[in-house]
């Protein structure tokens, strides 16, 4: 059986081996220390035990009402979505983008814009584009022809101005009719 300790430079002989047992050879090369009066009696690494158990956070009452009504307001933009037929969820998902694509312009010419509109677009175009993944499953269609008539779709798509856009066109218009007028 063997144990191991530290050993000390002050002491004869390692603390824990044996006399019998074979000496270890002196280090090889030994370097003078510039401060002879400071010497350390430690030599080697001491591994403690630093596992960190996690306190318990005590429960605060009051969270979960707002969780109901976010779940309560999904619930009810998906009843939404699914009474839609597959070519509105396809006209307001490329409104959609081109409404993200809007806010994207504003934030790099550095204008005014709603940060929270970003995540609210992404997750309506998610859920919009999940109910039309829903509808194929129903059909019988894989995800290898879903994604090709996706990609179809994509193609087929005619560039426009996003609706906040060509409502502030049509804004802009009737100014300048009652201008000339």
């Amino acid at each position: 059986m063997i144990s191991l300790a530290v050993s000390s430079p002050l002491s004869s002989s390692p603390r824990g081996i044996s006399s019998s047992a074979s000496r270890s050879p002196p280090p090889p090369f030994r370097m003078a220390s510039p401060f002879p009066s400071l010497k350390s009696s430690f030599h080697g690494i001491r591994i403690g035990n630093a596992v960190r158990v996690p306190t318990p956070v005590p429960y605060r009452g009051g969270g979960n009402e707002r969780m109901v009504v976010r779940m309560a307001k999904r619930e009810e933009e998906l009843k939404e979505i699914r009474a839609k037929t597959t070519e509105e969820i396809n006209e307001e998902v490329v409104d959609l983008k081109g409404e993200l694509f809007m806010l994207r312009l504003q934030k790099s010419a550095r204008n005014e814009f709603t940060s929270s509109e970003f995540r609210r677009m992404r997750k309506r175009i998610a859920r919009m584009m999940t109910v039309k993944r829903e509808r194929e499953i129903e059909e019988g269609i894989s995800k290898r022809l879903s994604r090709k008539l996706d990609k179809k779709w994509k193609r087929s798509i005619v560039v426009r101005p996003p609706p906040s856009l060509r409502k502030k066109q049509e804004e802009e218009k009737a100014a300048e009719a009652d201008k000339s007028a």
